[in-house]
Formats: structure tokens, C-alpha cells, sequence
């Protein structure tokens, strides 16, 4: 039996990858410990004991699958890049219905060029090198991906959840920049099928972001709502300069009162890289992420 969202920690999860040494059994278990309701799983925590048991674990921590994520890096442009994309998405699909999570969050690749996450490739030609560095058509990729993907989520009763990531990262990991561009490739489909993430690290500087959260509450697509904050000096890779909210520049007062006002009512989850939170123990970070919550976004929602 999972809990209810009640208590003062009663909408609050623990995202995996802010305790990245952990198995996903002590991770689960570090977030029951400190009165968390519910975590947020990465696949590759899942993979470690199978879909099945790593949702058995969570319920019976007593705890609810928030999210999984993450699927996505589907911006290749040759066809063996295109069906190994597919197949992947695919397989989270049915990993995320088999956790017991409708949100299944989708991280959606850089350019074909990169060297980062997705898969490279040497191009053939000039034309080809022009096409892996083509924003606009990489972003129509995009658009095709989630097309391809969509009846197969509805199906599993899961939704695609688009998570922009803040401009620094458009060549390795995402060519979707701001929740404006993810809301418009939200739009052709029912708010049960596509959605958006809104993680404070990569939207927090968008001078659009009040309306774009007032919007996506509207159409009802906000399925994430996740929390952390932009430190500085920046690590050489930045995708470890998040920190503990309360550490950085992140307005987290303005921001969690639009996500309230756009009418969202479910979990948020701490997500946090950084090699010396990875590196502290475990009861302190889990301590410190239920503090900083109740401190910085609790009074909030």
C-alpha cells in the first residue's frame, strides 16, 4: 500500500540520481528513512534488479514511483540510429508501466554530431556533416520521434513526459531549450499522452517561464515538477554544478507559486548531480534535501 500525499513530506521524492552510489534498494531505503513519499527512478537503477522487482521494492517501502526516467536521445538522422532509438523508447515504455509509473521522462538528444550521450556517427559526406549540425531539422526529428512513440505510450497507459534542458546542453543532450518548445510539440496530442517536466536547473532563466507554466497548467501537461539548484563556479562538466536548493540563484518562492497556480498537485522531486553530494552520506544528503524542501519549497505549494 502506498501512502497518501499527506504529512508535510507527503509530496516529496527522492530522485535517484541525486543518490547516484546507492543501490536502488538503498536508495529506496534512505528515502523511506526520512519521510519521503515517493522516489523518482532512473532505468539504469531499475535494470539492476529488473522492472518487476524494482517496483516491489518501492511499494513495499511503503512508496509510490513518481517518475522514470529517462528515455529520449532519439535525434539520430540514419536508420539503424532511428530503429535503435525506437526499440530503446519502446522498452522504457514498458519499464515504466511495469514500475508503476505513468511518467516516463524523455531527455531528447543533441545533434547528431556530438560525442555526448547519443550515439555519433562519421558522416559520409558534406551534406551529411551539415545535416548532423542542423538544428531545425533535428528538432522536426524530434517531432517524428514522438509521433512514431505516442500511440505505443497510450497503450501502456504511460505517458511521454519532454524535459527541456537548459541551452548549454543543446549539441550533446537536448535540442528542446525552453518549456515553450516543449509545450508546441506537446500540443497535437492529449494531455494524457504528451507532457512536460519543468526542472527548476534548466528553465530557471527563461524570461518567458511564468507564462509557459501558466499555459502547460492550462492544458494540463505539467507531470514533473523537479527541484534543485544552479551553483557556481560551474564544474568542468556542467552538468554536476547542480546543487541543494538554497546553495545558488534559483528563485524557488516565484517559481513554485506558478507551478501552484497552474493547478499542479503532484510529487516534486529532488534531483541533484554533483560528485560531492554523490560522495557525502547518505542519511545527511536525504536530511538536507527534506530540510532545504521544507524550507525553500514546501511553504510554496
Amino acid at each position: 500500500m502506498t501512502r497518501q500525499n499527506t504529512g508535510p513530506l507527503g509530496r516529496l521524492s527522492l530522485n535517484t540520481a541525486t543518490t547516484k552510489a546507492l543501490t536502488l534498494t538503498e536508495a529506496v531505503d534512505g528515502a523511506a528513512r526520512a519521510g519521503c513519499s515517493a522516489v523518482g527512478l532512473w532505468r539504469d537503477r531499475v535494470h539492476e534488479v529488473g522492472a518487476e522487482a524494482a517496483g516491489k521494492i518501492v511499494r513495499d517501502a511503503g512508496l509510490r514511483v513518481s517518475s522514470l526516467c529517462r528515455a529520449g536521445l532519439f535525434t539520430a538522422s540514419d536508420e539503424a540510429g532511428i530503429a535503435s532509438a525506437l526499440a530503446d523508447n519502446r522498452s522504457a515504455v514498458v519499464e515504466a508501466a511495469t514500475v508503476g509509473s505513468s511518467e516516463l521522462v524523455f531527455v531528447v538528444g543533441g545533434l547528431p554530431a556530438s560525442t555526448g550521450p547519443g550515439p555519433a556517427r562519421t558522416p559520409a559526406s558534406d551534406a551529411e556533416r551539415h545535416s548532423d549540425r542542423d538544428l531545425v531539422s533535428t528538432r522536426q526529428r524530434v517531432a517524428d520521434r514522438i509521433a512514431d512513440l505516442a500511440p505505443f505510450a497510450a497503450e501502456h497507459g504511460v505517458r511521454i513526459v519532454l524535459e527541456p534542458l537548459h541551452p548549454i546542453f543543446v549539441a550533446d543532450r537536448a535540442v528542446l531549450s525552453t518549456l515553450g518548445q516543449a509545450l508546441d510539440l506537446a500540443a497535437p496530442y492529449p494531455s494524457d499522452v504528451v507532457g512536460v517536466a519543468i526542472d527548476t536547473y534548466h528553465v530557471w532563466w527563461d524570461p518567458d517561464l511564468q507564462a509557459q507554466i501558466a499555459r502547460a497548467g492550462a492544458e494540463g501537461r505539467i507531470a514533473s515538477y523537479q527541484v534543485c539548484d544552479w551553483v557556481l563556479p560551474l564544474a568542468a562538466d556542467p552538468l554536476l554544478s547542480r546543487g541543494y536548493m538554497g546553495d545558488g540563484y534559483i528563485d524557488f518562492r516565484s517559481i513554485t507559486q506558478w507551478i501552484t497556480a497552474a493547478g499542479y498537485t503532484g510529487d516534486v522531486e529532488v534531483e541533484i548531480f554533483n560528485q560531492a553530494i554523490w560522495d557525502a552520506d547518505t542519511d545527511t544528503v536525504v536530511r538536507t534535501v527534506a530540510e532545504r524542501y521544507t524550507d525553500l519549497v514546501l511553504p510554496y505549494l
